[in-house]
């Protein structure tokens, strides 16, 4: 997996101040994206060792609230594997920190992956410059839903996140 940048105490992608990690890689292609630097699977820098602690030592901060997987797209196919790596141990280390996944795929597309139901809120589908929105809270299109991830597997169908 290859990243582009870790944003500490950002309160733009989720709720409370978090860190994110801006993941390399997007095959979605969306017109007008906020970050198509991000798109090239091959761009960025290798997310090592030292990338990993950065992020744990945010994580570490008491009023920090967790932490936001935006990119490029996390659950690109090629970065699956080692993003749900790191969401478990994130999971394991930080159980009270919450966990924000971006992704330009829908709820259908991704619900079965192993390592979501760890996730606190799931940010999906690709941005549609119709049918965009600056008043929309944690999205920038309004087809895209703010899913409760725990609440939407409880229930068998997308619960959205109260903002």
């Amino acid at each position: 997996m290859r990243y582009h940048n870790i944003t500490k105490d950002d309160m733009l992608n989720g709720d409370g101040l978090r860190t994110v990690l801006w993941v390399a890689g997007c095959s979605h292609g969306c017109k007008n994206c906020h970050n198509p630097i991000t798109w090239d699977i091959c761009g960025g820098l290798p997310f090592d060792e030292a990338a990993k602690e950065e992020i744990f030592a945010e994580l570490r901060q008491d009023y920090v609230s967790g932490i936001t997987f935006s990119g490029g797209d996390p659950l690109h196919l090629q970065n699956r594997d080692e993003v749900g790596a790191l969401i478990e141990e994130i999971r394991e280390k930080f159980p009270k920190k919450t966990i924000w996944v971006y992704t330009g795929y829908s709820w259908d597309e991704v619900k079965d992956l192993p390592y979501l139901k760890l996730v606190d809120v799931l940010v999906d589908g690709e941005f549609v410059e119709e049918l965009k929105d600056t008043t929309l809270h944690w999205k920038g299109s309004s087809n895209q839903n703010v899913i409760d991830v725990k609440r939407s597997f409880e229930k068998g169908a997308i619960v959205l996140h109260e903002t």
